[in-house]
């Protein structure tokens, strides 16, 4: 907003006067070239004041027009550009740059007082609610970087150095005077303080911001509405809050959505997460945590990907030393209706969670299990989400559902259901459940592990879902990596199995959204800690890089399951290995998905058909239902996983005939 300025003239002073304008000094006042003073009313200014050209008109709601201009108003110590609509503030405007094209009209308060960093560099105590995790917040903050500073205190010169980075980033922010970006509305608000807007935002009928950023952006706005009370914030691009949302000392991530009287305090809400009607206390939600229901309480724990039922609640202290206690609930898990939790504890990844438990129980190595209360105690099918359809459904709609426009993605999302993280899991899975048969022996009704109780016949079928699980991965893999090439030799096929990389092996870890090798990671800290990455902008590129390496990482990792897998180096691997390996896949894919269609056939049946046709017979209930739900053959899931099969076996028998032309 660079603006040629000059003085007003003696004949624009008075025209401004007779306008029942007034200032306390009219030198101060500087304007644009081809300033108009007929477009000036009823407006008193002091401090240093700038104003642009206003020649054209804005658009309400509603199809009125209206002349840009300043009107019964008072502005203290601001640049105002080009275009600008401001009207009716009851109190003031002070302090504040206004971009081009701004619409301020009928708000209470808008002001800096003394130095703000509008946010930025704000203290949250997440996942404990006592302390001892805490993130201080900046316009920047990636999910990845805000796991490491969270969840890794057992690298403290790592974080003193990452918050000191911050910290630098809070003090190059901080400043006097605030900013409203080209663009933006802020239409019938209250109190608006210490607050820093981007471009595009559109800000309606809030009852107080304070002391925040709102980082929107041409390509992807924001949009805070009627309602809300917001102070110590930080909201991303792409973010929507409104209707009566209470936050404090949050931050809201780029695509997230609170509604609906949401509140949260001490909390971080990363990429595409969504809160209606409940409360966060204390919360990481990474990528996709979402919460609809009255009555749900999230506090003191980690959670991405999650999907919040009704009535979900925890406890984080048992009345002894306070709220010390906390939770983990890896990526993809839900919970049902009511359910409930008492932290310490830890949840595997993907695990459905029903009912209330009261043991402090840890099934991270158990992933994919439905964790139901049965008579106070805590019994764990292992790996049965996987024959879930509905667990399916989720993990295809969340790439669909990423809401982010900015170019800029702040978070990095990896939205593989299969990957190292999850099958090294299901491989400790298989050894935990054979460990407990063994120790316990054949004939036992049940086992217990941390906690739970596995009934025998769970405990079987458990075993045999994750080497079908395993299978499937590796055969993916297998085939990715062999699609499309062909061999002359078995040299030639030994060399294309060749890793790129020895970084993927060993176990890996989930950083709120993005997998990535623990060995590359702890290399990152490595080199934060000793000073070779010592700015953000070279945090987030080391970030960036790992998760762009994922597919090299991914198959250095499947290579060396599969070697173990046949007892051989890839120098010694042929073509009747990797036909053993195919088939396996082959067996794996068409029963997992065989199970799918049989649990989505569940949702056509006579019972799923109870209050259809609610005044007719049989024949009525049958056609409403077949109207509103359609027939399970012409459900579009269904035929997705009837092609799937066909597809899948087809990859598979090509990758067959071409090893056997080897043999």
């Amino acid at each position: 907003m660079a603006l040629e300025l000059r003085s007003l003239t003696g004949e624009e002073i008075s025209d401004l006067g007779k306008q029942g304008c007034s200032c306390d000094d009219w030198s101060k006042v500087r304007v644009a070239e081809g300033f108009m003073p007929e477009r000036v009313r009823a407006t008193h200014f002091s401090g240093d004041v700038q104003l642009g050209v206003f020649k054209k008109e804005v658009a309400f709601c509603g199809g009125v027009s209206k002349p840009v201009g300043i009107s019964n108003a008072t502005i203290h110590n601001c640049r105002i550009g080009n275009n600008v609509y401001i009207n009716q503030v009851k109190s003031y405007i002070a302090n504040y740059v206004i971009a081009d094209d701004v619409v301020v009209e009928n708000v209470d308060l808008l002001a800096v007082e003394s130095e703000s960093s509008f946010g930025n560099g704000t203290e949250v105590a997440v996942i404990n609610e006592a302390g001892g995790r805490e993130i201080p917040i900046y316009d920047h903050l990636s999910a990845q970087l805000a796991y490491i500073i969270a969840l890794y205190r057992n690298r403290p010169k790592v974080i003193e150095k990452l918050c000191g980075m911050i910290g630098e980033y809070t003090k190059s922010v901080r400043s006097s005077m605030g900013f409203i970006g080209a663009g933006v509305k802020l239409l019938n608000c209250r109190i608006i303080k210490n607050v820093k807007v981007g471009p595009a935002a559109v800000i309606e009928a809030v009852n107080r911001l304070e002391n925040g950023s709102v980082n929107s952006c041409a390509e992807d706005s924001v949009y805070i509405g009627s309602g809300v009370f917001a102070e110590d914030f930080i909201a991303c691009s792409g973010s929507n809050i409104t209707d009566g949302v209470i936050i404090s000392k949050c931050f809201v991530g780029q695509g997230t959505k609170l509604a609906k009287q949401y509140s949260a305090e001490n909390s971080v809400f990363f990429a595409n997460c969504g809160g209606f009607h409940g409360e966060a206390c204390s919360i990481f939600a990474g990528p996709y945590t979402v919460t609809h229901h009255k009555s749900t309480l999230l506090i003191a724990g980690l959670f991405s990907f999650l999907n919040a039922g009704s009535g979900t609640n925890q406890s984080n202290h048992m009345y002894k030393l306070g709220p010390v206690h906390q939770g983990i609930v890896e990526r993809g898990s839900k919970t049902a209706s009511d359910s409930y939790m008492l932290w310490p504890m830890k949840v595997g990844a993907f695990t459905v969670v029903m009912g209330r438990h009261y043991r402090n129980s840890d099934t991270s190595d158990l992933p994919f299990s439905y964790l139901i209360e049965h008579e106070d105690e805590s019994i764990l099918a292992p790996g049965v989400n996987l024959r879930s359809v509905g667990m399916v459904r989720d993990a295809r709609k969340w790439p669909k559902r990423d809401k982010r426009k900015d170019s800029n993605k702040l978070d990095l999302i990896n939205f593989k259901l299969l990957s190292p993280y999850t099958i090294q899991k299901m491989l400790n899975g298989c050894e935990i459940l054979a460990n407990l048969k063994a120790t316990s022996g054949e004939t036992s009704e049940h086992f217990t592990y941390h906690s739970v109780k596995i009934p025998n016949a769970s405990l079987e079928r458990g075993i045999k879902l994750y080497r079908n699980g395993i299978d499937k991965f590796l055969g993916n893999c297998l085939i990715r990596r062999l699609k499309g090439k062909t061999f002359k030799s078995v040299d030639e096929l030994r060399e294309s199995l060749k890793a790129e990389t020895e970084a993927g092996p060993g176990k890996w870890v989930d950083l709120a959204g993005m997998f990535a090798p623990e060995q590359k990671v702890h290399k990152l800290l490595d080199e934060i800690e000793g000073g070779l990455l010592g700015s953000l902008e070279q945090v987030t590129e080391a970030f960036n890089s790992i998760h762009e390496e994922y597919a090299a990482f991914e198959w250095a990792w499947a290579v060396n399951v599969l070697q173990r897998g046949v007892g051989k180096t890839i120098e010694r691997i042929g073509p009747a290995d990797i036909i053993e390996i195919a088939k396996r896949w082959k067996t794996a894919v068409v029963e997992l998905d065989g199970m799918l269609e049989s649990d989505a056939k569940k949702e056509f049946t006579a019972l799923a058909q109870t209050g259809y046709g609610i005044d007719g017979g049989a024949a009525d209930r049958q056609a409403d239902f077949a109207q509103v739900r359609g027939a399970f053959e012409e459900n579009g899931f269904v035929s997705d996983i009837e092609k799937h099969i066909e597809e899948k076996t087809k990859l598979g028998d090509e990758l067959i005939g071409q090893m056997e032309k080897l043999l």
